[in-house]
């Protein structure tokens, strides 16, 4: 990949994460204000940003529009969302479903606690393979080659003191994960969050994982953890119909 492409997929997930100015973007990314406003141009062009009312710039619609037609063909979207949102009914919890995609994991349904406090996921979003519940469900059912080539992109960022920030480390909790049948994040990305997954399989191995995520303070990770033989139950439902 070129270095400009990288550098536009870059500029694009961060203008994602939160609408941001020239400026503030010439910033992050070391460039001449003058040079990130040609980026910006150029990607305002083909629709990927646009430039809002207030000088700041978010995703532009043909992205979106790109971003929804993607989304639209994940088998595993039509298959999961409807058992995911009977879960979250049951249950209360915000549920996710992430999806393995080549070399990515996303996530492709998101079912919010409508009374709880927002997560920070979104559909469409890259799941941090290292530090979710969802990512290392889905790791611990793939081969060496898989594995490595989803973790290409980790960046082993320490979020917080429970963040795992090596490859060995992680490989070790996968042994756990495997043999389990399910994972965790312990307050691995926000402290005050806690999630366990399930892995959902297809004909074809494991394409995904459901997960149940929660503020800590209203669900420590042990009455979580009471809710994954239903888990279990809901992704062997969603396993069925993928075939």
């Amino acid at each position: 990949m070129s270095q400009s492409v990288r550098r536009a997929a870059r500029i694009v997930d961060s203008i994602a994460a939160e609408p941001k100015t020239v400026v503030q973007l010439a910033t992050e990314f070391d460039l001449h204000r003058s040079t990130m406003f040609r980026e910006l141009q150029s990607l305002e062009e083909v629709g990927y940003v646009r430039r809002r009312h207030d000088g700041t710039y978010s995703l532009g619609l043909h992205l979106a529009a790109l971003a929804q037609a993607s989304l639209d063909s994940i088998d595993l979207r039509e298959a999961g969302t409807e058992h995911a949102r009977r879960l979250q009914q049951a249950v209360g919890n915000t549920v996710h479903i992430a999806a393995l995609m080549e070399s990515a994991i996303i996530y492709a349904v998101k079912i919010e606690d409508a009374g709880g406090t927002r997560m920070y996921s979104s559909v469409g979003a890259r799941v941090h393979p290292n530090c979710s519940g969802a990512g290392k469900a889905i790791l611990a059912g793939l081969d060496d080659r898989q594995r490595d080539a989803v973790l290409q992109t980790a960046t082993w960022t320490k979020y917080t003191d429970s963040t795992i920030t090596t490859r060995a480390e992680l490989d070790a909790a996968l042994v756990d994960v495997a043999r389990q049948g399910w994972a965790a994040d312990d307050g691995e990305f926000e402290d005050f969050v806690n999630c366990v997954a399930v892995p959902i399989h297809s004909s074809v191995g494991v394409v995904g994982a459901l997960s149940l995520t929660a503020i800590r303070m209203r669900e420590d990770l042990d009455q979580l953890k009471t809710r994954i033989p239903l888990m279990q139950q809901t992704a062997a439902r969603i396993s069925r119909e993928l075939g």
